[in-house]
């Protein structure tokens, strides 16, 4: 294991760990860290000797704060933004079909990126100090993709999900296990022996009936997701407005802006 590895993977007996490490900026994505996250799945499909996949994020702070927002000074025109979103689908997506079981251990925030990974695994285990959400209409004034709302919907239905995204309201962990987004609550000092004793338990079922159980529940989602490009105005249009840009500015600058509505 690389100890400076933005995102490690570590083997214990049939479980996976998968760790997010950028502690510093509570574990914030970078295109690096997305691209490793899916070739990882792919090297865990094909690992005969893993069972089940944890991921974390390093520090117990965060689980992952969101795709760092120094990226988005990169982005130009439409194209790039089309661009970003189709790639975080497909990393989630790769994710989401992991044909393995998958736990989400989250302490502390879940934000934005960090959501959408939570989303995609099968089972999420929170600390009390969890805050889930995807505050952009208060940050950074762009949008997500059909699918990740299609993903938040389908989890704490509509109107909860209008809470979230135009609200910007960060669940915490009563309301998120309340509304079916969080499986369980567990303390910071219990939850990695929890989340191994359900490892442990998915170890001992029929891989193949969870195999059978989790993509059937997948292609019924499946059916109930937009098609592709639905969303690409919608992208475009927040990614390339001055509001975007000014927002990031000010994120980066660590300095307050005004909303323009262009």
């Amino acid at each position: 294991m690389e100890q400076q590895a933005e995102i490690e993977c570590v083997r214990e007996g049939r479980l996976a760990w998968v760790t997010f490490n950028r502690p510093e900026v509570r574990n914030a994505m970078t295109w690096g860290m997305y691209d490793g996250l899916e070739r990882l799945c792919d090297e865990l499909e094909k690992d005969d000797s893993v069972d089940v996949v944890v991921l974390r994020g390093e520090g117990g702070e965060a689980f992952v704060a969101g795709t760092d927002i120094k990226q988005f000074t990169q982005f130009d025109d439409a194209a790039d933004a089309i661009d970003y979103e189709r790639r975080i689908d497909r990393v989630i997506e790769r994710l989401e079909t992991l044909q393995k079981p998958t736990i989400a251990l989250i302490e502390g925030f879940c934000i934005g990126g960090g959501a959408a990974i939570a989303m995609a695994c099968d089972f999420r285990y929170a600390t009390p100090e969890l805050k889930f959400g995807i505050p952009i209409a208060r940050t950074l004034g762009n949008c997500v993709s059909m699918n990740n709302i299609a993903r938040l919907v389908g989890l704490v239905g509509a109107a909860r999900a209008k809470e979230v995204l135009m609200l910007a309201r960060l669940l915490k962990a009563e309301e998120s296990y309340n509304a079916g987004l969080v499986t369980q609550i567990c303390a910071a000092d219990i939850i990695e022996e929890e989340v191994r004793a359900v490892a442990d338990k998915l170890s001992s079922f029929a891989p193949l009936t969870l195999k059978a159980c989790k993509e059937g529940i997948r292609r019924v989602q499946a059916h109930q997701r937009p098609a592709p490009g639905m969303d690409e105005d919608l992208i475009a249009l927040c990614y390339t407005s001055q509001d975007f840009h000014n927002a990031v500015d000010a994120f980066i600058h660590k300095q307050t802006h005004t909303w323009l509505g262009k």
